[in-house]
């Protein structure tokens, strides 16, 4: 879940926070720390084949799924050809914390896998292809396979210890990355500087790469980091139950008004907020998660293993050579554009400034139409010099190569 409509009230809270940017290109020469359990559960679910009605995951010739393996190939490669260089992180142990949360998503596999054999049997195509895309998860041996390709073809992997968020979070903050692709909004309560979204989005689902600043955030909404986590917990999030009602424009105007989260569920009193609301567990695991060691981080980029990747993919996987042997071409030469230098290096980075009248209000409102507009001016000021929208959103020092 992340954190309950966080991205939609930054869009409209704190519009100077969040620009589009054109295109993958726009992050060439950058290192990207990449939560690779979301890009895994984005694979399995979209990458199938309608086998007569059923929408079946893609399989070798043993029958062992490998969509997962086809996705991250594919966009990787992708990626490298725009001239990123992934640094893909994977989760550890879920915390206790997050225990309930896991139990009410099996609950929910458990109900879709219902829902498909009534689908199945009333030959409900749309309902099959709905409930087909609810019972997905990723297993433990898909995890390995996919560390086993990115290991095959020279990149680094990342195991967390915990939350891969959270590594994500930790990499981007202390300068080992330029920011953290994600569709977890909770990666910015973890305090990544910079939080990239739609970033492996295929390109015909169209949607846009977003680029969001916390520290712009910040500035715009007028609060400090310890109040946005609290802001955060109060909205919905993954760590402590939720408040029935409370989101994230109510839950920002509760904090300005009572001064406080204690003070916040004082008011709401016992009848809204539930008796195992662990709001100070959940804060104290937005600061102090465990993440790996950054000062010991050293992301290596090797030569791919060609042989074994062939055969990996080829034997194992069972891909047709020809189509293997296109997919090592292009890894051959994407690696040279991974080489290059990020653009606003030679430029330098856009200055955002924040006016006092420009700082979220939370008793003003405005227009759909007018909130819209400033945001897309405001997006349009902070391109990039030669329209490639690489331009990072604040100076923070000089970004990491």
């Amino acid at each position: 879940m992340g954190i309950k409509g966080l991205m939609k009230f930054l869009q409209d809270a704190c519009p100077k926070a969040i620009r589009e940017i054109d295109s993958q290109a726009a992050y060439t020469g950058r290192l990207m720390a990449i939560d690779a359990s979301m890009c895994l559960y984005q694979f399995l679910i979209m990458i199938r084949e309608n086998r007569s009605g059923s929408y079946q995951s893609l399989t070798n010739e043993e029958g062992q799924v490998t969509s997962h393996i086809i996705g991250m190939l594919t966009r990787t490669i992708k990626l490298m050809e725009s001239g990123i260089k992934p640094v893909y992180v994977f989760d550890g142990k879920p915390p206790e914390l997050k225990m309930h949360e896991l139990d009410a998503r099996r609950a929910k596999r458990t109900e879709a896998t219902a829902s498909l054999q009534v689908a199945i049997e009333a030959g409900d195509a749309e309902g099959i292809l709905k409930s087909t895309k609810a019972t997905v998860r990723v297993s433990k041996e898909q995890n390995e396979e996919t560390k086993r390709l990115l290991r095959l073809m020279g990149l680094p992997v990342v195991e967390a210890p915990s939350e891969a968020e959270a590594t994500c979070a930790a990499l981007c903050r202390d300068g080992k990355v330029y920011a953290a692709a994600t569709e977890d909004a909770d990666c910015l309560t973890f305090g990544t500087k910079i939080l990239v979204r739609n970033l492996m989005a295929p390109e015909a689902a169209k949607k846009q790469i977003l680029e969001v600043s916390l520290e712009i955030a910040l500035q715009q909404l007028n609060v400090t980091m310890d109040q946005f986590i609290d802001f955060c917990i109060l909205s919905g999030c993954d760590y402590c139950d939720t408040l029935k009602g409370v989101g994230p424009s109510t839950a920002i105007k509760m904090l300005i008004q009572h001064g406080s989260l204690e003070k916040v569920l004082e008011v709401l009193g016992p009848d809204k907020v539930p008796a195992n609301f662990r709001y100070q567990a959940a804060r104290e695991f937005f600061k102090e998660c465990e993440a790996v060691d950054t000062s010991i981080v050293d992301f290596e980029f090797k030569e791919p293993d060609w042989e074994g990747l062939t055969a990996f993919l080829v034997k194992e996987c069972s891909f047709s050579e020809d189509r293997v042997a296109n997919y090592l071409h292009r890894l051959k030469n994407a690696k040279s554009r991974t080489k290059q230098r990020p653009l606003d290096m030679f430029f330098g980075a856009a200055k955002v400034k924040i006016n006092d009248d420009e700082k979220f209000d939370p008793t003003k409102k405005k227009t759909g139409a007018a909130k819209a507009a400033a945001a897309k001016a405001e997006a349009n000021k902070r391109k990039a010099p030669g329209g490639a929208g690489g331009g990072a959103p604040a100076k923070r020092g000089r970004p990491p190569k």
